[in-house]
């Protein structure tokens, strides 16, 4: 019996037999899954590095002068504040954190509405206490309620802005609530399309009922689109519209007092990068709001990580250099310009401090 011999080839090497043709058509099989792939990743990488490098740019630089505090900035206040879980002390320990600083807005959460629009009166049962005590204590401030819900632009549940009897239950809403004491109306509804010709319209009417109490208007606004149609893209691909137009951006802001862009839950990954998108939305938006209406920049007082916020990069520090550097650019002389700060109860003293020293104190303090 003659013994078979075994060739040995080297791994990867065609096994004997294999027609040359076949080999051939596997090896431009592989030349072309190959550049595919690198097609792939310059497509992703180089908008992505060109963005990062424009961000980067945007945050570099001096502020200087005329970019501190104007005395307008804004706080969102928890709903514990009204539904009997805050006392006396609490309140003290909150005039003493605003005293020396440029808070004059407080935005009381006193929701949320139903998703048909109406608000049950037993929300905000200490409504009348927070006002008279911060009046007492703090008469330069001003107080307003913070009313909004959860749309049902992206799933089956939420609040239905088309509806014209859930627009008027709105209406009912914001009577009550300054019925109750507040001197004001702060509404936030998320997620809100871009275009939405039903907000502006409710916006409308609450305006012409604010104006008559002689009460400020205020609203929640989403981010502007870093790429013109970015919004429509998101959408698109992801069913969440993250972003507003530019124009509807100033469509909103041209019917109320006071708009406070949602500077916060970018997914940057560094604070150079977050701080220099903060200088690019408060570009934007101060392009888009009328010299009438309060610009106010969202700063984030809470420190969470998850996909849409890195607390290590989403800084108050970065978020106030960022708002200062996109007012000296845009419109150094503007006074209708504030931060509002989002939140009291998340809050650190180091939000606070960062906050106070990179912002400064107005020359006529509180009280």
């Amino acid at each position: 019996m003659r013994a078979e011999t075994v060739e040995r080839h080297p791994e990867g090497a065609d096994a004997p037999g294999t027609p040359p043709r076949a080999r051939a058509r596997g090896s431009r099989a592989a030349r072309v899954l190959r550049r595919t792939a690198l097609c792939v990743v310059l497509l992703v990488l180089v908008p992505v590095l060109a963005a990062g490098t424009w961000l980067r740019f945007s945050y570099a630089g001096e502020p200087g002068d005329g970019t501190r505090t104007r005395g307008r900035d804004a706080l969102w206040l928890g709903h514990a504040w009204v539904d009997g879980r805050k006392d006396t002390g609490d309140l003290d320990r909150l005039v003493e954190q605003l005293r020396y600083t440029g808070v004059r807005e407080l935005y009381v959460h006193a929701g949320p509405l139903e998703h048909d629009g109406t608000l049950p009166a037993k929300r905000y049962p200490k409504a009348f206490w927070l006002v008279a005590g911060l009046h007492e204590r703090l008469p330069g401030l001003r107080v307003s309620a913070w009313l909004g819900d959860v749309l049902d632009t992206e799933s089956p549940e939420g609040l239905g802005m088309a509806d014209p009897s859930t627009r008027g239950a709105i209406l009912t809403s914001a009577r009550q609530v300054l019925d109750a004491g507040f001197q004001g109306l702060h509404v936030d509804f998320e997620p809100l399309h871009s275009g939405d010709r039903d907000f502006l319209a409710l916006l409308s009417r609450l305006h012409t009922l604010t104006a008559a109490r002689h009460a400020p208007l205020s609203v929640a606004a989403h981010q502007i689109d870093p790429l013109p149609s970015l919004h429509t893209l998101f959408g698109a691909v992801g069913g969440h519209e993250k972003y507003w137009s530019q124009s509807y951006f100033g469509q909103v802001a041209r019917r109320v007092d006071q708009i406070a862009v949602m500077s916060y839950d970018t997914a940057m990954p560094l604070e150079s990068l977050y701080g220099g998108y903060v200088a690019q939305q408060t570009a934007l938006a101060l392009d888009a709001t009328p010299p009438a209406t309060d610009l106010l920049v969202g700063m984030p007082f809470y420190h969470e990580d998850k996909p849409g916020h890195r607390a290590a990069a989403e800084t108050v520090r970065a978020a106030v250099r960022g708002a200062r550097l996109g007012l000296a650019r845009t419109d150094r002389e503007r006074t209708r310009f504030g931060l509002a700060l989002y939140v009291d109860f998340a809050a650190t003293e180091t939000d606070w401090r960062e906050y106070r020293d990179s912002w400064g104190a107005p020359v006529n303090r509180l009280g």
